[in-house]
């Protein structure tokens, strides 16, 4: 990945996050490259990083060896368009990070030969403590699929799926699961404020248990629910509260939930891909 140059098209908070992450693993800031239509954002992104940034997408397709696409899914037909003859060259990897796009639709529009990998990224990616999945189509090397992890794993965690389908779920998951989190956070410390502690307390408490219970599932052999069984003692505190939680069948409002973002996705990915 050091010798091959980068092409950002957009410079959002995920483009920030990626080349943040890129630099801080050693790759050099000449071999990256970012566009935007915004100069505000050129300009923020050239100052923060010391890159180079232009307005010219195709400019910056045709410097780059991977071409990272990272705008909004209601404009990625059009972008693709505008650069679908500087990426004819099929030695070039193309990495859409827009949710609802499908291979497919990608490959279509670029005339079917681009090596594409889709990826669905999240959001704490922008702290380097991201959880991504990819999927590549056939056209894709090895190599390439090793650059595509590479640039995902310098912001995180990184996953290959069996099958594009399976990123429906990944959505449903890990991309609209950060929200779910934060949701249940906001219910805890509401109802610790509701009980007398300060909003301070309430959300330092809130946060640290937070943090604490994610480190220990992810450095702990035991699955979630073996850890939960280990702090819920017969007869006590937790042990109430959890009956109370499977009462109200969360459970099934997760499951419900999830479902709900999975369909969602399907739907987007239909609109999306016209």
């Amino acid at each position: 990945m050091e010798n091959s140059t980068i092409a950002f098209i957009g410079c959002g908070n995920m483009s920030r996050s990626l080349i943040g992450g890129l630099i801080a693993n050693g790759v050099k800031q000449e071999k990256l490259i970012a566009t935007d239509m915004d100069s505000e954002q050129r300009d923020a992104i050239a100052k923060q990083f010391n890159i180079a940034t232009m307005a010219d997408n195709n400019e910056a397709v045709d410097k780059a060896d991977v071409i990272l696409i990272a705008v909004k899914p209601q404009v990625m037909h059009s972008v693709i368009n505008e650069i679908a003859d500087s990426v004819k060259d099929t030695s070039k990897l193309i990495i859409s990070i827009a949710a609802g796009v499908r291979l497919e639709s990608i490959s279509g529009w670029l005339g079917n030969t681009a090596a594409v990998v889709r990826v669905m990224p999240n959001t704490p990616a922008l702290i380097q403590a991201g959880a991504a999945a990819l999927y590549a189509n056939e056209h894709t090397s090895e190599t390439q699929k090793n650059i595509a992890e590479a640039m995902m794993r310098s912001v995180g965690s990184a996953i290959w799926l069996d099958s594009e389908e399976q990123m429906d779920a990944v959505t449903a998951l890990s991309g609209s699961g950060p929200a779910y989190f934060f949701y249940f956070m906001e219910a805890m410390e509401k109802a610790a404020i509701d009980m007398g502690l300060s909003e301070e307390h309430a959300r330092l408490l809130t946060i640290e248990t937070a943090v604490g219970a994610s480190k220990m599932a992810l450095l702990s052999s035991y699955d979630p629910a073996e850890l939960r069984q280990q702090v819920t003692s017969p007869g006590g505190t937790t042990e109430q509260a959890i009956n109370s939680l499977t009462q109200g069948k969360l459970d099934e409002l997760v499951q419900n939930a999830m479902e709900a973002a999975k369909q969602r996705s399907i739907e987007l990915s239909k609109e999306f891909g016209k």
